[in-house]
């Protein structure tokens, strides 16, 4: 069972009722506005919140969502039919990079990945920052391993 209350430091999966402080978060990342409240966002948000393989990880920090990381587990009928994880918008509040929380957000997913047994995590960045790609290595990624190709759907 999920509770409904804000830690004071600490890394977890996102309660259902923080929806809107997650999309605050997400103006950092590549959003230009927080989306209106519509049938589709509250149906779209229920489906996401009640899919046991998809995982909304949060940081709290200053009783606050100041990082996140999603984390999707798929399943996989090749490598001994091992699924993986795909890990998409990496994300911190401005004033709080720099700390360690999105790679705390990150380490939190790996535990999620390892115990599902899936034998590999990716992820893809649109950033082209020297930084970020160090961040990315740092936590343990690299970009040598497989081309990623993407077709962008209007």
């Amino acid at each position: 069972m999920k509770y409904e209350f804000a830690e004071t430091t600490m890394v977890r999966e996102v309660y259902e009722n923080e929806l809107n402080e997650l999309l605050e978060l997400y103006l950092y990342l590549h959003e230009d506005t927080i989306p209106e409240v519509t049938e589709y966002l509250n149906s779209t948000w229920k489906t996401i919140i009640q899919d046991e393989n998809h995982h909304i990880i949060v940081k709290i920090a200053d009783h606050k969502i100041v990082s996140s990381c999603v984390c999707v587990i798929i399943p996989n009928l090749t490598r001994n039919i091992r699924p993986y994880a795909f890990i998409e918008n990496v994300v911190t509040h401005a004033d709080y990079r720099g700390k360690g929380f999105a790679t705390e957000c990150l380490n939190y997913a790996k535990e999620i990945a390892e115990k599902e047994r899936c034998y590999k995590m990716m992820l893809l960045t649109g950033s082209k920052e020297d930084s970020t790609l160090r961040f990315y290595e740092n936590a343990g990624y690299n970009c040598t391993d497989k081309t990623a190709f993407i077709q962008w759907i209007d």
